[in-house]
C-alpha cells in the first residue's frame, strides 16, 4: 500500500479527536483524522438505548459550536453522535473513516502509522481513542459461569429485551452499572454487586441544579485536577474504580427492589456466581466492569505498569511528538466531559504548533 506523509495524524474521531482537529485547523496546520467507524459518532450510537448525558446541553459543546438542544435538556446518545458528525462537517475536518490503525512505530525522527488502508508517516501523532479504552474489562471468572447464563458486557447491553427471562446480576456499581440495574429491575429481579462509589445527591433534572451545576463544573475544571491533592486522589479512584452515581440514586435502586451487595464477585460454584457467600440462580450477568486501556498497537515504551501512558496533560516527554487527548483525568475531572475536551485539545495543539515552529527555525533550509 502507498505511504503518505502529513504533519500530524490524529487517531480517533470522537470528541477529543475532533476538538484537536478544530484547533489545528484554526492554527493552519495540516493534519488527518483516522477512525475505524463507518460514521462519525458511532461509538456513542452503540451505547445502551436509554443513555443520556449527565451534563445539560449548555455544557456539552465542543469549541466553536453550541450543542443544538435546549440549554437544560440532557441529550441522548444518538443526539451526541449526530452532533459530532455535524461538527466535523461544519468545520470541514479531514476524517478518514473505516480506517483502522494497526500499529504506531518510530520512523527515525518521525512516526509511522500503519492502517488497513495504507501507511502514514508524520511528525506528530495524537492518540484520541477514548477516555477509558475500548477493551471490555471482564473478570476471568466469567469463563466459569454456566453456559445457560447470558453474559453481556455493558458495552454490549442495549435494552432489557436482550436479556433472558429470570434474575439479573449486574456487576459494577459505578454510574453505568447503576443505570442499567435500575432499568432492568423494572421487569426482572435484579442484584447489583460492587463497591459503593458514592453519589451526587441532587437530581440532575432538579431546578436547584441550575445553581449547583456551574459550581460543580468550576470545581471539576479548576480544583479537581492533577495539580491538587484532591484531584490526584480522585484521578486514582476514577481511573481504577469508576465514578459516583449520577442520575440514579441509592433510593431509586431501593424503591425499584434492586438487591444491593457491596462485596466483589470473585467465585463461581457449580456454574453459578457466588454473591455474598451464596451461589445465586441468575439467568443473566451484565458486566459493568469498565474497560482496559489497550495500547499494544503502540510500539513505544511510554506506558506505566497499569497500561496508562506516562504523560502530563497529554504531552509525552519521553517521545517528543507523541500526544494523547481524551484520557480520563488528562488534566482534571472535566477531561471526561464534552465541555472538557476543548481545553485539553487546545493545549496539545499549542505544543504541536510550538514544536513545528521550533523545528522550522532549526532546519538548515530555513
Amino acid at each position: 500500500m502507498d505511504t503518505t506523509h502529513i504533519e500530524t495524524v490524529i487517531i480517533g474521531a470522537g470528541q477529543a479527536g475532533l476538538a484537536t482537529g478544530y484547533h489545528l485547523r484554526r492554527r493552519g496546520r495540516p493534519f488527518v483524522i483516522l477512525d475505524a467507524n463507518a460514521r462519525i459518532g458511532d461509538n456513542w450510537r452503540r451505547q445502551w438505548d436509554s443513555l443520556k448525558l449527565y451534563s445539560p446541553a449548555k455544557y456539552d459543546s465542543l469549541p466553536g459550536m453550541a450543542f443544538p438542544a435546549k440549554r437544560w435538556a440532557f441529550p441522548g446518545k444518538d443526539d451526541v453522535g449526530d452532533y459530532l458528525e455535524t461538527y466535523a462537517r461544519t468545520f470541514e475536518l479531514p476524517v478518514r473513516l473505516e480506517t483502522r490503525v494497526l500499529a504506531l512505530d518510530r520512523d527515525g525522527d518521525r512516526f509511522r502509522v500503519r492502517t488497513d488502508r495504507g501507511t502514514w508517516t508524520c511528525d506528530n501523532v495524537v492518540v484520541a481513542t477514548g477516555t477509558f479504552g475500548r477493551t471490555p474489562n471482564v473478570p476471568a471468572i466469567a469463563g466459569q459461569l454456566s453456559p445457560s447464563i447470558l453474559q453481556l458486557h455493558s458495552s454490549e447491553y442495549r435494552r432489557p429485551g436482550q436479556l433472558r427471562d429470570g434474575p439479573v446480576l449486574v456487576v459494577g456499581a459505578s454510574h453505568s452499572g447503576c443505570d442499567i440495574a435500575f432499568e432492568v429491575a423494572a421487569s426482572r429481579p435484579t442484584i447489583l454487586a460492587g463497591r459503593d462509589c458514592g453519589e451526587i445527591p441532587p437530581r440532575l433534572e432538579a431546578p436547584v441544579m441550575h445553581l449547583i451545576f456551574p459550581m460543580l463544573l468550576f470545581a471539576w475544571k479548576h480544583v479537581v485536577t492533577r495539580r491538587t491533592p484532591i484531584g490526584r486522589k480522585e484521578m486514582d479512584e476514577i481511573r481504577h474504580h469508576g465514578g459516583p452515581m449520577l442520575r440514579v440514586k441509592r433510593a431509586d435502586l431501593t424503591e425499584r427492589g434492586v438487591e444491593r451487595v457491596t462485596s466483589r464477585i470473585e467465585e463461581v460454584r457449580d456454574g453459578l456466581p457466588v454473591v455474598a457467600g451464596e451461589p445465586r440462580e441468575v439467568a443473566n450477568v451484565v458486566w459493568a466492569t469498565g474497560f482496559r486501556q489497550t495500547f499494544d498497537w503502540i510500539h513505544l515504551p511510554v506506558f506505566d505498569e497499569g497500561g496508562w501512558p506516562r504523560e502530563m496533560r497529554g504531552v509525552v516527554s519521553e517521545a517528543e511528538g507523541l500526544f494523547f487527548c481524551g484520557l480520563s483525568f488528562q488534566y482534571a475531572f472535566s477531561s471526561m466531559l464534552l465541555s472538557g475536551a476543548g481545553r485539553d485539545a487546545a493545549l496539545v495543539v499549542d505544543r504541536i504548533v510550538s514544536r513545528m515552529k521550533r523545528a522550522a527555525r532549526l532546519s538548515p533550509a530555513s
